[in-house]
């Protein structure tokens, strides 16, 4: 496989991730660089990561991962979409400690890069069938992630100080909306 065919797949591989941190960075008060390319971090690793699980698991389980990938990944997402609207319909809580708050952020965080990953997880196992650097392969689809998810909170953020309080609701219905499109394209993809 070519250079430029692995870096066209990486940021494939990277859409989801970055409407994810369009919708978080439109949550944030004040993200600064520094935060972002954190986040960035934190999914590019994730997604670097899981085409060489996928790889490793190799032929024995293919079929199986293959068959349930896109329905974790929905899953996932959906729990997380829903569990932001919910926060986003609440009134803030006057007693949460920041501390507290900042936590479940990051773990909240982890389980989406995780889910948005899985499709990754998904190329490493093809990865497994065809010549294919995977260690290549595994650091430009980590790369073109963190920087995908860097500009996008970025961009995010623009975009919240328009949207406002409404944002978290936003961010909800996206997570839900990649989670419905992972989940259909694969459906189409085995009709």
């Amino acid at each position: 496989m070519s250079f430029v065919s692995l870096l066209f797949i990486a940021f494939a591989m990277s859409t989801d991730a970055f409407a994810v941190a369009v919708a978080r960075g439109a949550t944030l008060k004040h993200p600064h660089f520094g935060r972002a390319f954190r986040t960035g971090v934190l999914f590019g690793s994730v997604e670097a990561i899981s085409p060489l699980i996928g790889w490793l698991i190799g032929i024995g389980a293919a079929s199986y991962i293959v068959k349930w990938d896109h329905w974790l990944a929905f899953g996932l997402l959906l729990a997380l979409g829903l569990k932001m609207i919910h926060e986003g319909l609440q009134k803030p809580e006057e007693g949460e400690e920041a501390d507290d708050k900042a936590k479940r952020s990051r773990v909240m965080m982890l389980l989406t890069a995780v889910a948005t990953s899985i499709d990754a997880m998904a190329i490493g196992l093809g990865f497994a069938f065809i010549d294919v650097n995977i260690f290549e392969a595994s650091l430009l689809i980590g790369l073109a992630t963190l920087t995908m998810v860097t500009f996008g909170i970025m961009l995010g953020q623009r975009l919240g100080a328009m949207i406002g309080k409404r944002a978290e609701l936003l961010g909800g219905l996206v997570l839900i909306m990649v989670g419905s499109v992972i989940l259909r394209e694969h459906l189409v993809g085995l009709a």
